[in-house]
Order: C-alpha cells, then structure tokens, then sequence
C-alpha cells in the first residue's frame, strides 16, 4: 500500500472533517496528522518532517538527521525485500531485527490476527485462559527439547529474560536455598534493556547512562576464537577454557549464591560467535553440579536460525531454560516465551503459592493466534529445512570475501553470519575507535543502502557486519548479498 492509498484508507476511517477546534489550539505542528483528517495525499517530505519533530527512535544517534540527512522511512515489505517512502527497494539482510524469518508480507498472518480478533480480542492470562495460549504452548513443546515441559508467555525477549532471573530467585527461596540469586553471563552478551536485563547484559557501554543497575551479576569469557590467545591449539581446547572460567566463577561467588548462567547458543553482540561442542559439555556439567539454572538465550537463534527449530538441540546444550521470541511470530505481533523444565513449577503446584509477575499484554490471543499459523508456514514450507541446505552454501559464499584486505574472519551458522573487519589479516590489527566510527557509522549504512542492502555494521566489540537474511532464501540471494558487499567493503578499505 503505497502513501496514497494508506491516506485514502484513513479517510474513509477518520472522515474528511478538517481539524477540530481542540486540535486546532494545541501548540505544535500535526500536519500529517492534519492531512490524514483531510484527505490530503501524504509525501516523503512531509513524512520527513513530522519524523524529525515527533519521533524518539530507538537507538539512534540523532544529530545526523537536523544537519539536512533524511530518515530511512520504510512503508512496506515483500518477500526478503523492504521498500522505504522513496521508492527505493533493499533486501532486508538482517530479517527486520532477526526477526521476520519467514519473509514479509505473509497473507497468512494477517488473515489469522483478523479472525481470532473478531472471535476474540483480548484476555490476559491472570487467573484465566484462553484456546489459542493452550494450543500455542502445547505447539511449541512439539519442537522443544523433551525436558522442557511448560510455557511463561511474555511479549518480548527482554522480557523472558527478566522473568527466568525471578523464576530461579522465587524457586531457590521456596525449595530452602534463599541466597541463590546471582546470575552469570558471558562478555559483550547483550540480553536486554530493562534494569534487570541489562545488567545481565555484557556490554559496559550501554550500562553506563543507567547505572546503578540490579546488583549480583557478574561476566565470564565468550568464545570469540577469532580473538583468543594464540597458546590454544584449536577451538576445542579453547572452548574448554573458557568453559572452565565459569565454574571458575561459581566458585569464586560461592556455589549457593549463584543461581543462574545465561548462554545465547551464537552470540549475537560481538559478531556471531560459536563454540565447540565441548564446551556446551562442560558448560552443562558445571551447571549440574553447582545446581546452577543453564538458561540459553534463543531470542534470536529460536526458530530455524541456525539449522535447527531451537539451537540448543543442534549444539546438544541441554537447558533447564529456553528464551524465546522475535521469530516466533514473524514479527508480526509482539510475543515472547520461555520454556521451563517442570521441576522449576513444582513449588507452584501447592497452597498458596504463586509468581507474582506477569505482564498486560502476554499470551495476546491475536499474537498466539498469528504464532501458530506462522508454524503452520514453517512446516509446510519446510523452513528449518531449508536453513539447513543452504547454510553450507551461504557460507562458502561469504568466505569468497576473504580476498579483501579489510575482511579478517566470516563465522557463524544457519543463517546468521558475521564478517569482521581489520586493517591487517596477518596481525588481526583492529580499527581504531575513529576508524570505525567513520566506516561503522559513517560509510557503510549509506552506502550499503545505496546498493541495495540493508544489514548491520556493529562495533560492540570489534568492528563486524552482521547477516540475518530470512530463511525462506537460497544460492541465488546469496550471490547478490556477496557483490554488494564486496564492492561497499573494497570501498571501505580504500577510506581507511
């Protein structure tokens, strides 16, 4: 639906009056909204201008766009395919958010969220529920890991993350181990925003402005072998030793104070890294033994990223807690859902006992409807299926761009991949804060944008560029993704 058409469409919602008299005495200017109550035709300029005075994006630096850049205004998708107010027509490389894995545009969805909305709109999960929770949950456990028995919904992945931290505090108190609350994560892991969330985050720079944060957390090493010390001989040993740091940890806190290790099976934040299955291993006997909560973080690897419904199965991790969201419904709706083992509600099965958390909007039947009919995509369309052929593939694509000087690791899996950026492979020379400011912030989203790609270029950590694509692509996609940054990254090391 082009601007045109959506103004016509409100129109007919809002009539054809002009501002009301109340609208009219207000102290700013609402022209777009104006043009929406009169039917006027809504344009790129005007879209521009009210962004500029209205909106507060979210994490966005601002100051560009009031020294004369315009805003990546994005009105529609097709397919692996976003087209912003301009015309201009991108491949959406990072899924929205890692996100919309099954494309955009699913009729399907939509037609879903319109049906359970007339039959029924809304209903909280507080003392109540609904069809569309039960069958969703009952859905989702048909994908899990056997162990994992029962679904908190929630509407988000900050919010699952949240929730599992109170889940393991409340259960420790109720089952005689009161001062088990502290949690572990690893470094440069980002895990949210909220204040219990991000202190769980690993990421120094996004604490700052809000600190003082949720006390008791406390980081160990990541797997980033691209980065590790040069004594370790292969992935394997090192993963081992990074493995060993948490039970390191544990006991450095005390084994009945820690009650629980957050782990994202690829860690996003740092450029998408894996591990050996050793440490997976030992990461799962350490937890067993301390009667530490081994929480895997899936906001982002959870349906079909990595080759697998949850990685956790493909990397054998083994959780006592799966963190879900993003993709569970396209995107489409707001949903999120942690997957708990049984033994963590038994406490909750007698007397008066209940969780005292929740949230408005969780288990939305509109959400849980949509959730359910985007699983209804993914198995007729085999694709899971589909992530797992391919992959191989869209590796060895990417890892044609290890010809260039600025390219010093491809890594990840499924389909989400990582490039990081140096100014000498042979060293592993890092860019320096001004230059990855220039080409991070300054070159490459312009410029990928200008070629028809829309992706990540992050420096939390060292300097990468990010691919999510959704997975409903193949070879052909692929080839496309390569040129483009190829020619954006020959660039950038010319500006270098």
């Amino acid at each position: 639906m082009t601007i045109q058409q959506r103004a016509s469409a409100l129109t007919k919602i809002f009539g054809s009056k002009k501002s009301t008299k109340h609208h009219q005495v207000r102290d700013r200017e609402l022209k777009v909204f104006e043009a929406m109550q009169s039917g006027k035709p809504l344009n790129d300029a005007m879209l521009q201008k009210s962004a500029k005075a209205h909106l507060w994006m979210h994490f966005t630096r601002h100051s560009p766009f009031f020294n004369g850049k315009d805003i990546n205004i994005i009105e529609r998708g097709e397919g692996h395919y976003i087209i912003d107010s301009k015309g201009r027509k991108v491949i959406d490389g990072l899924s929205g958010l890692f996100a919309v894995n099954a494309g955009h545009g699913r009729i399907e969805l939509a037609e879903a969220a319109a049906k359970q909305t007339m039959e029924l709109d809304f209903m909280p999960l507080w003392g109540f529920a609904h069809p569309r929770a039960i069958e969703l949950a009952e859905r989702l456990l048909s994908y899990a890991p056997k162990d994992l028995n029962r679904i908190f919904f929630t509407t988000g992945g900050g919010e699952a993350v949240e929730s599992a931290w109170k889940i393991a505090k409340q259960y420790f108190k109720l089952t005689g181990k009161p001062t088990k609350t502290k949690v572990i994560s690893r470094m440069t892991a980002y895990h949210g925003t909220s204040h219990g969330a991000l202190s769980i985050t690993g990421i120094a720079a996004m604490k700052q402005m809000f600190e003082p944060l949720v006390p008791s957390t406390f980081r160990v090493p990541n797997t980033n072998f691209y980065r590790a010390d040069p004594r370790f001989k292969n992935e394997e040993e090192f993963g081992l030793w990074a493995a060993d740091r948490l039970e390191e940890a544990i006991l450095f806190e005390g084994p009945d104070t820690v009650a629980a290790f957050y782990v994202e099976p690829i860690q996003n934040s740092g450029g998408c890294f894996t591990a050996h299955p050793s440490y997976f291993r030992r990461v799962r006997e350490i937890c067993q033994k301390y009667d530490v909560i081994l929480v895997a973080d899936e906001t982002i690897t959870g349906f079909g990223r990595s080759g697998h419904m949850f990685a956790s199965e493909r990397y054998d991790i083994q959780p006592d807690m799966i963190i879900t969201a993003k993709a569970i419904t396209n995107a489409t709706a707001p949903l999120g859902a942690l997957f708990v083992k049984e033994k963590f509600f038994e406490p909750f099965k007698e007397g008066t006992v209940i969780f005292p958390h929740g949230y408005t909007f969780a288990a939305h039947p509109v959400a849980c409807a949509v959730a359910l009919a985007n699983l209804d995509i993914y198995d007729k369309e085999k694709i899971v299926e589909n992530v797992n052929k391919n992959s191989p593939i869209f590796r060895k694509t990417l890892e044609k761009l290890h010809d260039l000087p600025i390219v010093g690791d491809v890594r990840g899996d499924g389909y989400f991949f990582a490039i990081e950026l140096v100014k000498n492979k042979k060293t592993k020379e890092t860019l320096t804060p001004a230059e990855a400011e220039k080409l991070l912030r300054g070159f490459m989203p312009g410029a990928l944008w200008a070629e028809g790609l829309y992706c990540r270029a992050d420096d939390r950590g060292n300097p990468v560029v990010q691919l999510a694509p959704p997975l409903t692509i193949g070879p052909k996609e692929f080839d496309e993704l390569e040129r483009i940054l190829r020619k954006v990254l020959t660039e950038a090391w010319s500006k270098l």
